[in-house]
């Protein structure tokens, strides 16, 4: 653990610490950890420098070097700022090949600032809708569709997040090849699923043939928030995705969050497979208790989707209950509600994930009107675009009732969670039906494109 240990031993040697931080190693706060303060540091000498690191060969570049010999990658990036930053780096990569991003609709906010940024228009393809607005599968025909907009569309790149927030992954061995092609390019935001390549067969986009994709370490895998990899197969990327991500990316890098990384990169090499088999038994389990139509069906077990709309009561109040048994939810809307497993989770977690569902179900029962109502229609064609992204961000806009859009033109993007299927995006057509999906989403107010 190549940048815990260099911490932990400069921590120990007592150094007067006339660099930054400003804290000097020390904590004035007596509930605050004094190790935390100790281990946060700055790029002093023989700590290398995070957007260097391929010149120095120091720690940092040490650790990359251990996280791609685990992911089987050409090379890997270590990303303090999130996947955000993996996702920044990786469309710049793109651009400065100026290919056109073709994108299934499935998109993190991030990527839609990204592409504001940066000035790219993305070519949408939507998803086959599953029972919610925020998820969508890739079936045969949009398998299809994209192998269209790639005949038409040359020096492209093909943009997917898998899993999606409910856990579905996307066939990215046959987007890969179908790519590949073409000669495009397939980039994969995988901030959810760090830990498929750990399963019995990897399902983990390096494996099935991306030739770039993100992890975030933080949301499925016991590292600090903020930790992050930006893993390249594709040799083009890999002398340029440094200077790509440092375009982006904050000078003052923290090594708490890379220690982290380093503990978290011991855990994969370590218990992290024998966590997961466990896990997995654990949580077939804990389906087995209930009605097999209570949670959605998931390509990933650690998403554990509870499909409220169809089991027949308001996902909100289900989640509300739950809080109250000591349970908090990922995320939650009328329809659905979303929790995240971990490999971590021990059978006493599963135990208490059990008697709380029991518990919650037991008391929705009781509740009149249990249900929030039909989700509207969703919609089959992407929304008419009257600009683009960037034009409708950098206008002058003004917030108003969702129920005054209709007719007006939308300034910034509009989903009901990160990542999900756009509602609408930025300069589209805002029209009753959209109005209407937006409102059952809890969406009261909407930028829009002053008149």
């Amino acid at each position: 653990m190549p940048v815990l240990d260099f911490v932990s031993e400069y921590a120990e040697k007592n150094m007067l610490r006339c660099h930054m931080p400003g804290h000097k190693g020390r904590s004035i706060w007596g509930d605050f950890p004094e190790k935390i303060f100790s281990m946060d540091i700055t790029e002093i000498k023989n700590a290398d420098s995070l957007f260097e690191s391929c010149e120095t060969g120091g720690v940092i570049r040490q650790t990359e070097k251990n996280i791609s010999d685990i992911y089987g990658s050409l090379d890997s990036f270590i990303s303090t700022g999130g996947s955000t930053l993996c996702i920044q780096a990786m469309l710049t990569a793109v651009k400065l090949e100026k290919r056109r991003v073709i994108a299934v609709r499935n998109v993190h906010r991030s990527f839609i600032n990204s592409c504001i940024l940066l000035g790219i228009e993305p070519e949408w393809i939507l998803p086959k809708y599953s029972d919610f607005a925020i998820s969508g599968e890739i079936d045969t025909q949009v398998l299809e569709n994209t192998e269209t907009m790639l005949k038409k569309i040359p020096n492209a790149c093909l943009y997917v997040t898998s899993p999606d927030y409910t856990g579905y992954i996307a066939p990215i061995d046959k987007l890969a090849e179908i790519c590949h092609g073409y000669g495009a390019v397939l980039i994969v935001d995988n901030a959810h699923g760090a830990h498929l390549k750990f399963m019995e067969k990897s399902l983990h986009p390096i494996s099935l043939g991306a030739d770039m994709c993100c992890d975030s370490l933080h949301k499925m895998l016991p590292a600090l928030t903020g930790s992050a990899v930006l893993h390249v197969s594709n040799k083009r990327y890999s002398p340029i995705a440094k200077h790509c991500m440092s375009i982006f990316g904050s000078t003052s890098p923290s090594y708490v969050i890379m220690s982290s990384i380093d503990r978290c990169t011991d855990y994969m090499r370590g218990n992290l497979r024998r966590d997961i088999e466990n896990s997995l038994h654990w949580i077939n389990d804990l389906r087995k208790k209930f009605d097999s139509s209570l949670f959605a069906p998931s390509g990933d077990p650690f998403h554990l989707s509870v499909n409220a709309g169809k089991y027949g009561f308001d996902g909100k109040i289900f989640a509300e209950i739950l809080r109250e048994c000591g349970v908090e939810c990922e995320y939650s809307d009328s329809t659905l509600v979303i929790l995240l497993l971990s490999p971590v989770f021990g059978s006493e977690d599963y135990s208490r994930l059990e008697k709380a569902l029991e518990s919650a179900l037991k008391r929705i029962k009781d509740i009149k009107q249990r249900r929030a109502g039909e989700s509207p229609k969703l919609p089959t064609e992407v929304p008419v675009k009257v600009m683009g992204m960037r034009e409708a961000f950098f206008s002058e806009s003004e917030e108003i009732p969702v129920g005054s859009t209709v007719g007006r033109v939308c300034a910034y993007a509009e989903v009901p969670c990160p990542p999900a299927v756009l509602i609408v995006a930025g300069g589209e057509l805002i029209d009753r039906d959209t109005a209407e999906i937006l409102r059952f989403y809890g969406v009261d107010t909407l930028k829009a494109v002053k008149l």
